[in-house]
């Protein structure tokens, strides 16, 4: 059933794309992707989670080409690019298709690099298919592959030519799944939005259109500021990444979500910003106990070493010639970057997870 469309404008640098958030987004793909695709030849790119809904997609589109990768973080790889790259020229690719990623934030990071690099730059859409991915990783151009030493290490700015977050697509989602999306709305309301954060309430599948439409519009504004984050202020987007990406690396890609590893480093975060920011106690509390709200993590699982996570932050891309570059927040609704922060700080506040 087809609903109204929020439509979000983003804009930066030499860049425009919209983002469209609604229900029966993808039954209209032919007429919503028209101005993107039009002439093109079309590659969707997906996992083995999306890949019955790419190829409906396709179906509609006119029978693109539909190209699979094993669902998981271990396909965020150079090996795995390799492998799309050959399979779009053995499909007769060239400079005048479109890729575009249907799945979550490994599909759409990989999909938007492979796009990215492809023949020098193709066009990008991104259909995600998470909520985490909706409200977040869809968002903003960043794309890119894992390295031994850390998460997202290698990659490219690529901005998509347009967005389309189909809310039905999460009718299927796994609850846990699901949840991990709300570390990211989460945090756009703690450093942007403090009448949003007072406003969340536990989800209802039924009504996240608003939510993610927010999300969106908080994300695209920080990024059109600074889209290459040479300012700062695109880096406030990183709260609790710094910890939370040390986290994910610390306890195995996969074994905790990306979402539940950004609630940890958001604790972590919050931890520092009482220390180094002036955060309110009593507001640390009401962080911790929304993200409780909402079913997330806010104390390291057992079995997940301390000190692995503390080596894993040094290869954080957000230190600039080993100083940290740390996001804190001095109350609901702001946030700025901090080079106060020291290892210590960071070593206390991972030892209290």
């Amino acid at each position: 059933m087809a609903t109204s469309i929020h439509r979000i404008e983003i804009t930066g640098g030499t860049h425009r794309y919209d983002a469209l958030v609604g229900r029966g987004l993808l039954n209209r793909a032919p007429e919503l992707l028209r101005p993107v695709v039009d002439e093109r030849r079309v590659a969707l790119i997906c996992d083995t989670n999306t890949q019955r809904l790419a190829g409906r997609l396709a179906q509609r589109l006119g029978g693109a080409e539909v190209f699979a990768i094993p669902a998981g973080e271990e396909s965020k790889s150079l090996e795995q690019v390799s492998v799309l790259c050959d399979q779009l020229i053995a499909a007769g690719c060239d400079r005048s298709a479109c890729v575009i990623g249907v799945g979550g934030g490994v599909v759409g990071d990989l999909s938007g690099f492979v796009a990215a690099i492809f023949e020098r730059g193709i066009p990008h859409v991104q259909v995600p298919t998470t909520l985490l991915a909706m409200a977040d990783s869809s968002i903003g151009g960043k794309t890119g592959v894992n390295a031994r030493a850390g998460k997202n290490l290698i990659g490219a700015i690529h901005q998509p030519s347009l967005v389309l977050a189909d809310l039905d697509t999460l009718d299927s989602l796994p609850e846990r799944e699901l949840r991990q999306g709300f570390a990211e709305i989460i945090k756009h309301a703690v450093i942007r939005d403090a009448a949003m954060f007072d406003s969340l309430q536990p989800f209802d599948r039924g009504d996240l259109a608003s939510l993610v439409a927010r999300s969106i519009e908080i994300k695209a504004a920080i990024v059109a500021a600074d889209e290459r984050e040479l300012t700062g202020e695109r880096a406030l987007l990183n709260f609790g990444h710094t910890v939370g990406h040390a986290i994910e690396r610390a306890a195995g890609y996969g074994q905790l979500l990306h979402g539940e590893a950004i609630s940890l480093g958001m604790v972590a975060a919050c931890a520092i910003s009482m220390k180094r920011a002036g955060l309110a106690p009593a507001q640390r509390d009401r962080v911790v106990a929304m993200l409780q709200q909402f079913g997330l993590p806010t104390s390291l699982p057992p079995g997940v070493s301390r000190e692995a996570i503390l080596d894993a932050v040094q290869f954080d891309k957000k230190f600039r010639g080993g100083a940290v570059r740390f996001v804190v927040t001095p109350r609901l609704g702001e946030a700025c970057l901090s080079t106060d922060v020291t290892i210590d700080d960071i070593r206390e506040a991972v030892g209290n997870l």
